[in-house]
């Protein structure tokens, strides 16, 4: 399954993540994962809510600018070396990864890694082909 993703462009300012975070709390969406990178001048927030939808809305009305995309969520064996062989496969696969994020879900010794890629079909393929599980909406 595809994961819609938000991002958010921030000044690299004090207190701009906490304002992120209250228009997300007024407005009752759940955040579930959130990854920044920054520079000196500014950041990219990149998050998962529970209704990315509404969030977008909020976020636009309260002057950030956003932009959502869709990320291949998978889950893997928390264990040394889990992750590696995943992007063995799609290397050799020739995906290409924009970038990732992971966490790990402990109670259930899984990892769950959330990938952008250069070509979803291909890297879906690479998926299916060896197995890996793909991320239901319930995990999310």
């Amino acid at each position: 399954m595809l994961v819609n993703q938000i991002a958010v462009f921030l000044e690299n300012r004090k207190g701009r993540v906490g304002d992120f975070a209250k228009v997300l709390a007024d407005n009752k969406i759940d955040l579930v994962s959130m990854s920044i990178a920054d520079t000196k001048e500014f950041g990219i927030l990149r998050a998962i809510t529970r209704d990315n939808s509404k969030a977008v809305k909020v976020l636009r009305e309260a002057g950030f600018t956003v932009t959502s995309s869709d990320l291949i969520g998978i889950e893997v064996e928390d264990r040394a070396g889990g992750l590696s062989e995943v992007l063995e496969l799609l290397y050799i696969g020739g995906v290409e990864i924009e970038y990732l994020y992971s966490y790990a879900r402990t109670e259930a010794k899984k990892a769950i890694i959330m990938l952008k890629v250069s070509d979803i079909q291909k890297a879906m393929a690479v998926i299916e082909k060896n197995k890996i599980k793909v991320l239901e909406n319930s995990i999310i």
